[in-house]
């Protein structure tokens, strides 16, 4: 693999701690960088993301499709030679789970009129 088509990346976790930084193909998908962020994962963590569909990574402001190249990413202006490309990390769990999780009250509220005629 040649040493230009290598991009350093390290991604940035909610609390502001890093993995990596390490080294990835400009051809590697963000779903392959995605699996790779739950596999090195800090086990130490209150947010644990389950799966690689939990993550979503945020480069330049924007997130990033898993369809992408690492090379499609990249943000051309502002980037230094041989710098390190910061990718910020959020975990959103799966809509399924949310949905289980989450217990709406279902009993029928009573309205209550407190109202007085004079």
């Amino acid at each position: 693999m040649p040493e230009e088509d290598l991009v350093e990346l390290k991604f940035r976790l909610y609390d502001g701690s890093d993995i990596g930084p390490i080294r990835y193909s400009s051809t590697s998908t963000v779903a392959m960088l995605k699996e790779r962020i739950v596999a090195e994962w800090p086990r130490d963590k209150k947010v644990v993301p389950k799966a690689a569909s939990d993550v979503k990574l945020i480069s330049a402001g924007k997130i990033l499709e898993n369809n992408k190249t690492v090379g499609q990413c990249r943000v051309p202006f502002g980037e230094l030679p041989g710098g390190v490309i910061t990718m910020h990390v959020v975990v959103q769990p799966s809509l399924a789970k949310t949905k289980t999780e989450k217990k709406v009250d279902d009993s029928p509220r009573k309205s209550v009129c407190s109202c007085s005629i004079l």
